[in-house]
């Protein structure tokens, strides 16, 4: 009968429609690979809506497409919105919608194909020499304050060079400035630049090196994200400030770098410091050390006049000085004389019985009874023979 239930569905019960879609939607969101990819194909159709662009990137057989988005916050600042025929390059995340239980691919940045395969592999050494450290910010050498000697590594005949010495000069012209030269656009350009770096280190003089090429074209710009030259950046004993000459573009250089500057001239700027600022800072020290000085100064004044001051009662005080003294020399006399030693040196004794009771009696002496004489210097001991009484006093 068609109102029953199939078999095999009882053993396996259904899923929801909201149950397959969002099964689907973890699938596609949580794989990594689908995370941040990157598409090549051509646009098949484009569609502006509230901001937004919507099109389509299709093989040029039409035999498989994909719906792609580049919501209104993130068009503004792509580089080139994709036209309807051009071959492409994106990169984005796989976004699955539920209601309608589609997918898009939420595109980021935008290449033309050619431009897009460089701008590919930009991106993949990138992450590779991401992953491996060589941008991280604890790997920075710190560039010396006053250098006395530097190393520019450019070409001779840029006008790069010509900026950077103009700079140093009215800036710092105690420096002495060595110049390592070296290619900065073309085929030949890395090879030469990994060489003049090797050559200003092998020579051991420059504290810091400026790397630098003036403005010019992006594409001139390839040698600066050559492997080879980030590499000998990064195993280079020596700090080193780029110059490139691009605000808008970042090159692996100005990651691999201790420090990057828009252009050569800011770069100039960075490695040395304005003798005329440091004239002021001195200055200014100066006068802190004077302001300083000064305010000591007043402060010993004031405890000189207070110690003047106190000088002014000394006489009375004097006064009083002198009678403690003559109090002092009266009562000395009278505990020396009370002294048992001065008594003792004037040849008297001192008689004692054996317990070390005095003896100023013979009444209670007997014949053959010792006796302990205390003298001046020492002690005798004495054994009486006699007695004899002592004479009345008339």
């Amino acid at each position: 009968m068609s109102g029953n239930i199939p078999e095999q569905f009882i053993e396996k019960p259904p899923i929801s429609v909201a149950g397959i879609t969002f099964y689907i939607k973890e699938i596609l969101e949580q794989d990594y690979q689908l995370q941040q990819i990157s598409v090549i194909g051509e646009v098949s159709s484009t569609n502006l809506n509230s901001g937004s662009l919507y099109f389509t990137l299709s093989e040029s057989d039409n035999s498989a497409s994909i719906p792609c988005a580049i919501w209104r916050n993130t068009l503004q600042n792509i580089h080139h919105q994709p036209q309807k025929g051009e071959q492409i390059i994106v990169t984005g995340t796989i976004s699955f919608y539920l209601p309608r239980g589609n997918y898009k691919l939420i595109v980021n940045t935008v290449y033309l194909a050619g431009e897009g395969i460089q701008n590919l592999r930009y991106l993949q050494l990138r992450s590779r020499l991401k992953a491996e450290g060589l941008f991280d910010q604890k790997n920075k050498r710190t560039l010396p304050k006053f250098p006395k000697t530097l190393a520019v590594v450019t070409s001779d005949n840029a006008a790069a060079w010509g900026d950077i010495k103009r700079t140093i000069k009215q800036r710092y012209p105690l420096v002495k400035i060595l110049l390592s030269p070296t290619l900065v656009q073309g085929e030949f350009a890395p090879i030469t630049i990994v060489e003049a770096i090797q050559r200003v280190e092998l020579d051991g003089r420059a504290e810091v090196i400026i790397l630098a090429r003036g403005g010019g074209a992006i594409e001139d710009l390839s040698c600066f994200n050559d492997e080879r030259v980030i590499r000998v950046i990064a195993d280079c004993k020596i700090p080193i400030i780029t110059g490139i000459g691009h605000q808008r573009d970042e090159t692996l250089t100005d990651l691999v770098a201790d420090y990057s500057a828009h252009t050569p001239t800011a770069a100039a700027e960075k490695v040395v410091p304005n003798q005329n600022q440091l004239y002021d800072e001195y200055y200014q020290i100066v006068a802190r050390i004077i302001d300083a000085l000064r305010t000591r100064l007043n402060e010993e004044k004031a405890n000189l006049k207070s110690l003047k001051n106190r000088l002014k009662n000394i006489p009375q005080t004097s006064i009083t000085l002198d009678k403690a003294i003559v109090k002092y020399q009266i009562l000395k006399q009278k505990l020396a004389a009370l002294n048992p030693r001065a008594v003792l040196s004037r040849g008297y004794a001192v008689v004692q019985k054996t317990d070390g009771k005095l003896v100023n009696s013979t009444t209670d002496l007997s014949k053959d009874q010792e006796l302990i004489i205390q003298l001046n210097s020492g002690k005798v001991k004495v054994k009486i023979m006699d007695l004899f009484e002592s004479e009345s006093q008339g």
